[in-house]
């Protein structure tokens, strides 16, 4: 048995709303340092950067899917809607303590912010990307919406995953290998979905 057979057997065991189960242990980790004081003395930025990194770890690993099953035979594309869904929660967990515990909800300077510094603009529009892909990710919305137009809308992964990777380049001080590996896998991801379109409509 090779180990695309390996991996689809056992995949297909595990019920897919079990990841949601999965995905919570990040967050319950987090909020145990947190209470700590295992995040350090700035625990409020500390708590902010690694939702927003978690999100873009899942949000890759999602992307990662398609040319998984393309390129090496593994099929996980039962589990895409719950990695998704986990992407927005973990980038709204990440928001929400940049707007209520970093910012206090200040809107003045939340705007300011928005307008004046590109990363946090790059990291908003990243966020409003994904917005309409959450709120679509079901079944009914795929019927009522038909399923290209809902294919072409959610190809908005692509793009938000970029501007969250590039976010996360911009934020980090200094000079730092991980930001740019990241940013790289969305590179070479996308790189992948278009190589994969071409070849499609060469077909």
């Amino acid at each position: 048995m090779s180990i695309a057979d390996f991996l689809n057997k056992n995949a297909r065991r595990v019920p897919a709303g079990s990841l949601y189960i999965v995905g919570m242990i990040p967050l319950v980790w987090l909020m145990y340092q947190l209470f700590t004081g295992a995040l350090g003395v700035d625990a409020v930025k500390a708590l902010e950067h690694r939702l927003g990194e978690i999100g873009l770890q899942i949000l890759l690993a999602t992307l990662a899917i398609s040319p998984l099953r393309k390129y090496a035979g593994v099929n996980l594309i039962k589990f895409r809607r719950a990695l998704g869904l986990l992407t927005f929660f973990y980038v709204s967990l990440h928001l929400s303590v940049w707007l209520l515990l970093d910012i206090q909800l200040l809107w003045g300077q939340i705007w300011a912010d928005i307008l004046k510094r590109p990363y946090i603009t790059i990291g908003m529009a990243a966020f409003v990307m994904m917005l309409p892909l959450a709120i679509t990710s079901n079944n009914r919305s795929v019927s009522r919406m038909g399923a290209p137009a809902w294919r072409l809308l959610h190809r908005l992964t692509y793009p938000a995953a970029l501007a969250g990777a590039l976010h996360f380049v911009m934020v980090v001080k200094g000079w730092q290998m991980e930001p740019f590996i990241y940013l790289g896998i969305a590179l070479a991801l996308l790189l992948l979905r278009l190589k994969s379109k071409r070849s499609n409509i060469t077909v």
